[in-house]
């Protein structure tokens, strides 16, 4: 019974023309992992920077290295921090103090991908990602969940350049 279901399931999905992303039948192997390998991350600036190309080093199953990359991905990451709650507080003396008790920060990357031996731009994108953390007594606890709610905002960051490329990859195997 539950052989049947899956067979049906598969003429019914080939037919309204579903096909996996990461399978694509004119790339060599079929897939879609050899062309992703291929595209060489370049540094980006700072803490965060880092985080971001290593992760998107380990979705694409890059070297890190330039040599033999048929591609090259130039990313500019930029931040930006708003306070988005803030306390106030009258003391005993009645002089109000404010407080920011709360932050968003918005990462913005625009990526580049380029051809290697021309560098010629091939295509190019937006992502963005919202981290969001509470101010903590302690400063440090502060700049540690900020770090680590910026690290998560970028990682998601690295994830959807990925699948961007892999889709701008497979509509080029179309045409």
């Amino acid at each position: 019974m539950k052989y049947a279901a899956v067979v049906l399931l598969g003429l019914l999905l080939s037919g309204c023309g579903f096909h996996p992303l990461y399978a694509v039948p004119d790339t060599p192997g079929g897939s879609m992992q050899g062309t992703l390998r291929a595209i060489y991350v370049e540094p980006v600036p700072e803490r965060l920077g880092y985080q971001l190309r290593n992760r998107l080093i380990d979705v694409l199953d890059g070297q890190g290295e330039s040599g033999g990359a048929r591609y090259r991905l130039k990313l500019n990451l930029t931040t930006k921090s708003d306070a988005i709650g803030v306390q106030s507080q009258t003391t005993t003396g009645g002089v109000v103090q404010t407080a920011i008790t709360r932050y968003n920060d918005t990462l913005r990357c625009e990526y580049e991908l380029s051809d290697a031996r021309s560098g010629a731009v091939i295509t190019k994108g937006v992502e963005t990602g919202l981290s969001a953390y509470n101010v903590l007594s302690s400063p440090y606890a502060t700049l540690a969940v900020q770090q680590d709610a910026d690290r998560r905002a970028a990682e998601d960051i690295a994830d959807r350049i990925r699948i961007d490329l892999a889709v701008w990859f497979a509509e080029q195997a179309k045409k």
